[in-house]
């Protein structure tokens, strides 16, 4: 019973909720995430690609624009984790569909599960990795046919797009910087 009153105190929190971002802020995360993803966008339709074939457009990138555009400072947001956090994932991700073509619980579980794995040995954690590994493997016909093609396009060359607009964006306003670190 004690240990139950004890696991069950851990969710009790106690902590406020932090302060709204100040306008400044908003309006630069707004920017630079409407021009990354638009990039993006703008590099998958010069290839020719329509918005539903648009693979440059993995989900994963929606999640990343929240951290290179919204909380810049974090760390998961810095260069190396946006890039090797993706490329490490992007790996896992394929090896597993390939290895476990016939098995999607099998193949999704133990991408996503050693795609956290290593991006915390490569010092690379990027919560929108866990994404990118499962899109390899859930990501359709489209995605499997890629094979290992995937990590680099659309998977590097769009988080080099979105790093390159974070770096301009982050840096133009006077009261930001971006990065904090790039090795």
């Amino acid at each position: 019973m004690h240990f139950l009153r004890q696991y069950f105190k851990k969710m009790k929190g106690g902590k406020r909720c932090p302060p709204r971002a100040p306008v400044s802020e908003i309006i630069w995360s707004t920017i630079g995430s409407f021009l990354g993803i638009a990039a993006i966008y703008i590099i998958g339709h010069l290839h020719g690609l329509k918005l539903e074939q648009n693979l440059f457009l993995v989900g994963s990138f929606g999640a990343s624009a929240v951290l290179i555009y919204g909380i810049p400072l974090s760390p998961f947001a810095q260069p190396r984790n946006l890039i090797g956090g993706h490329l490490v994932s992007a790996i896992i991700g394929v090896i597993f569909y390939q290895l476990f073509p016939e098995n999607t619980l099998l193949a999704a579980s133990l991408a996503v599960s050693i795609a956290i794995a290593a991006m915390h040995i490569t010092r690379t954690l990027h919560p929108p990795g866990g994404a990118t590994a499962l899109i390899a493997v859930v990501g359709g016909v489209s995605v499997h046919e890629l094979g290992f093609l995937y990590v680099l396009t659309p998977i590097g060359l769009g988080a080099v797009i979105m790093l390159i607009v974070a770096l301009v964006v982050n840096n133009f306003a006077k009261d930001r910087h971006y990065p904090e670190y790039w090795l």
